[in-house]
């Protein structure tokens, strides 16, 4: 397979984009786990855990192990942060299950070598994701529409210094046009069929997994490879997002 494109263009200086000003710093007044003065332990006992169910990047590991979990979920939910599960995060949305997050970064690297270049994520929901996408990609631009969860992600990575992330509040399904083309689109919520706008801004060997509604009813993983000729699609397995929706609220 051929190589992920790297950091396509440079951004309109223009852009009125600004970065979550927040770096992987811990803090060693948190202490929900029970576990001393950090949640190292847990986090490295999940990692293992993933890698039991068959995920195997390193990169993708390394930065599913670095980040904090328990900082995106409600305080009486910590005990949970590192269980294989999703959880609610606010407004009818959910932090996505520990698997599922590191199955589709594992997705958007399969054939990479590196970091990818730009991405684009589709519902930021709480931050957690793009976090991890911090750590395996040079840019993240995550698009929520959710005004509620835009602010909570901001609030939730102000613990953190992630120059390489752009949060943005807007339509996901019209994607960030002046971002494109991207090295890689990831989206936290499946309709019936992808927006064209996501295509079209893919870059040219570039890869977008997204949750897509089945002839079934049911969703499942589907992952769009971009090539010179044209689009090649592949439908995986089962999976279990909120619905794609368009517009702002």
């Amino acid at each position: 397979m051929a190589q992920r494109p790297g950091f396509p263009i440079k951004l309109d200086q223009k852009t009125t984009v600004k970065p979550a000003k927040v770096a992987v710093v811990s803090s060693p007044a948190i202490n929900p786990l029970g576990l001393g003065l950090d949640s190292s332990a847990v986090r490295r006992r999940m990692v293992e855990k993933l890698a039991a169910q068959g995920l195997k990047d390193p990169m993708v590991l390394q930065a599913m192990g670095t980040v904090e979990r328990h900082r995106f979920v409600e305080s009486a939910l910590v005990n949970q942060a590192y269980e294989d599960t999703s959880l609610p995060i606010g407004l009818g949305q959910t932090i996505s299950k520990p698997n599922v997050v590191a199955r589709m970064m594992e997705l958007l690297r399969e054939g990479a070598t590196g970091k990818l270049g730009r991405v684009l994520e589709i519902g930021t929901g709480c931050g957690y994701q793009a976090a991890v996408l911090s750590h395996i990609a040079t840019e993240v631009y995550s698009i929520e529409r959710l005004k509620g969860l835009h602010e909570k992600a901001r609030a939730n990575l102000r613990h953190f210094r992630l120059p390489n992330v752009h949060l943005l509040f807007g339509d996901g399904m019209l994607g960030y046009p002046k971002g494109a083309p991207y090295a890689a689109i990831i989206s936290a919520a499946g309709g019936e069929n992808l927006p064209q706008a996501w295509l079209d801004q893919l870059a040219v060997g570039g890869r977008l997994v997204a949750p897509t509604v089945t002839a079934n009813g049911q969703q499942a993983l589907m992952v769009v490879d971009k090539t010179a000729q044209g689009f090649k699609q592949s439908v995986l397995e089962a999976v279990h997002f909120v619905p794609l929706k368009s517009g702002i609220s």
